[in-house]
């Protein structure tokens, strides 16, 4: 596996520099704060969108799964990087960089692993809303292999995880009921959903 990550990341790193403009673009969509933002959101914006009561009230299930999901797979990186510490690539190799140097492991890839626990959790309530959200998860996973600061494997790992949580916290959530609907009625009575 690690001939094949390593081949991967240095074929796209090896365009970095090559166009300026992608460059540019990428340092903006792979930061710590743009796609974090946009997909927050996205997400508060679901919570307040249906049709119908029905609908909304399935956003925000979804919303809210999303969320705990987040919260989850972030502690269960936490975790796994107390036990497995993994040098990010820039380390190992001698690679042109469009971020600056992360000190913590590599392995899995927090970023990946919110952006699709928030991504599976959107998916629930809007299959639209979370294919897009897929879609830039996977853009700005590939856009940090491509700068250099995480393997491929990394962010496979962090993607799985992020899916893995939400199949958990919606399973948390079938089986807490019907404490997430009272919930919702509250939170509807004083105006937060």
């Amino acid at each position: 596996m690690t001939r094949v990550d390593e081949t991967v990341l240095l074929w796209l790193n090896q365009w970095v520099g090559f166009l300026p403009w992608v460059d540019a673009a990428l340092k903006v969509l792979i930061s710590d704060y743009f796609m974090p933002v946009l997909f927050s959101i996205t997400l508060l914006g679901l919570w307040f969108t249906g049709l119908t009561r029905q609908l909304r009230e399935i956003n925000q299930r979804a919303v809210w799964i999303a969320a705990s999901s987040m919260g989850l797979v972030n502690a269960w990186v936490t975790v796994m990087n107390a036990h497995i510490f993994r040098f990010r690539p820039f380390v190992d190799h001698d690679l042109p960089l469009l971020f600056y140097r992360p000190t913590d492991s590599s392995f899995p890839a927090n970023p990946t692993a919110l952006a699709f626990a928030a991504a599976s959790g959107a998916w629930l309530g809007n299959k639209k809303v979370g294919g897009i959200l897929f879609a830039l998860g996977t853009l700005y996973s590939a856009g940090r292999v491509y700068a250099g600061v995480f393997y491929p494997s990394d962010v496979i790992a962090g993607g799985l995880l992020g899916i893995a949580s939400t199949a958990f916290m919606t399973m948390i959530f079938r089986l807490g009921e019907p404490i997430p609907t009272i919930a919702l009625r509250i939170m509807r009575r004083i105006r937060l959903a």
